[in-house]
């Protein structure tokens, strides 16, 4: 093979490859493009040109499924917009360095068909998995999310889990990557054909008895965020009350998004009041806002990115407090060094902001209790739920207005897998991008899309008993790995033999 087509080939490969996630959802590209990831490693002529295709690839992935994120850098004043093409790329090749590693693995099996296709499988789920824990880890796009477009095949996620979905991706393109042309056209066609009749195996939508929740978008840009906030809680306002109707009305929670007050309202009293005026009593307003520490001189030191409970008393019922911080976002790690190095964050101010404690369920007075996400961290497989105290539903609260047109329905698609494993229904809200209600099988009951300012009142869907998933979290994506790894070895046994 020329060297020039040994390099562009698992590059445009990868590229290919992420149109399979939303919006395009374009999902037999995905397979496409893991076929010939698999092609060129198993006829590399070393471990080292294999992960170098695996790395080429890994930058084509991400580099397209990724380039949302430039999109931030048109509201951050202290870096110039090109930086956000730049940093993407960074960001690519750095995170290419998971699926080279894959490969190189996966190359250094000594047996190649079938065989290694189950090995490059096991690996790439295992680099997956650190691919979401190493350094405040970055589990988006998970390749498989891509399976969400593709019937019912994202069910499967109930039992093991996205990385498991990974698995069954790379195990579906790898075959097809080691057959000849035309029985690799026939194979595709049969595993698309047979993903696209598991649409059956989708459940109807169960009865929706749970409580009466109205979520509230306001379409509001991340350019016009910081302009007037007093205007932007009036424009919540103005659309919740006309989704309440004439008090009094039936008891029901209302839902605004991460960031929606800029108020202090732990400090607040006329602030909380100016909120509770929207409620008759029994309802809840739940809101995202920001809480201070300070300092024994009274001087911010540092602030949390919270979810709040308020009841029609102004009283605040509850808060949950963001764990998984954005890095260069929420705060900046080794800030003296990095305030010398000039490398500003993408948020304004001056503090960090501070972890609280993980997963946490919150009691709500009259309503089934809830599980509280901020913003990405329901990207997170096994880690949105307090195992200890199971919530009925899950709250995800965003600020998808930094996300560009392709961030917000990767995201909604990674909030659906959640869903799924934890058999869990998930009001989602944003100040503009895709606020929407998701069922426990991940079915989207009711959305409101992005640039929209509307709000959607629907009752919450029932959950499922915890899913396999839920309860033995990533160890079923563990035994399915080891499986995949013994599948490996005893097709490799089963080959020698015939030799």
């Amino acid at each position: 093979m020329p060297r020039a087509t040994r390099l562009l080939l698992p590059l445009v490969a990868g590229a290919v490859s992420a149109l399979g996630f939303a919006p395009l959802d374009w999902w037999p590209l995905t397979l496409l493009g893991i076929a010939v990831l698999f092609w060129t490693l198993d006829r590399a002529p070393s471990v080292r040109s294999a992960a170098g295709a695996g790395w080429l690839f890994g930058v084509g992935h991400f580099t397209v499924g990724l380039y949302w994120i430039a999109t931030a850098f048109t509201y951050q004043a202290a870096m110039p917009a090109f930086m956000g093409v730049v940093t993407v790329v960074l960001l690519s090749m750095f995170l290419a360095i998971y699926p080279a590693l894959a490969a190189g693995l996966a190359r250094a099996w000594p047996r190649p068909g079938i065989s290694r296709v189950l090995m490059f499988a096991a690996m790439w789920m295992l680099c997956e998995w650190l691919r979401g824990h190493l350094l405040s880890g970055f589990a988006w796009n998970p390749l498989g999310a891509a399976w969400l477009a593709a019937g019912g095949v994202a069910l499967g996620a109930a039992w093991i889990g996205a990385l498991g979905l990974s698995g069954l991706m790379v195990v579906a393109g790898g075959i097809i990557g080691t057959l000849r042309p035309v029985t690799a056209i026939a194979c595709a066609a049969a595993i698309c054909g047979v993903a696209l009749l598991t649409r059956f195996a989708i459940p109807a939508p169960a009865p929706a008895n749970g409580p009466l929740v109205h979520l509230i978008q306001p379409d509001i840009g991340q350019d016009e965020k910081y302009d007037d906030s007093a205007a932007h809680v009036e424009k919540y306002l103005a659309l919740s009350r006309a989704a309440l109707g004439p008090a009094p009305h039936r008891q029901s929670i209302t839902i605004w998004s991460e960031s929606a007050v800029q108020d202090l309202v732990a400090e607040e009293p006329a602030a909380r009041a100016h909120l509770a005026s929207l409620l008759s009593p029994g309802d809840l307003l739940l809101f995202g806002g920001i809480a201070l520490i300070r300092n024994p001189d009274g001087t911010p030191a540092e602030a949390t990115n919270s979810l709040y409970v308020l009841d029609a008393d102004a009283n605040l019922l509850g808060r949950y407090d963001k764990s998984h911080l954005v890095p260069l976002g929420e705060y900046v790690p080794a800030r003296p060094l990095m305030t010398k190095l000039g490398l500003a964050r993408l948020t304004p101010g001056d503090i960090d902001f501070l972890a609280g404690p993980g997963p946490r369920t919150l009691d709500l007075p009259g309503f089934p209790a809830a599980g509280i996400q901020i913003c990405y961290e329901v990207i997170f497989p096994a880690a949105v739920v307090d195992e200890a105290h199971r919530p009925a539903w899950i709250v995800n609260i965003s600020n998808d207005a930094w996300f560009g047109a392709w961030g917000p329905p990767q995201h909604l698609a990674q909030a659906r897998l959640r869903a799924i494993e934890e058999g869990l229904p998930i009001a989602r809200v944003t100040p503009t991008g895709i606020s929407a209600m998701i069922d426990a099988n991940g079915q989207i009951i009711g959305a409101i899309g992005p640039h929209k300012a509307a709000s959607l009142s629907l009752r919450v869907p029932p959950p499922h008993s915890p899913t396999l998933f839920a309860r033995f979290a990533h160890w079923t994506s563990f035994v399915l790995g080891i499986a995949l790894a013994a599948g490996a070895v005893a097709a490799g046994r089963r080959a020698t033999r015939r030799i």
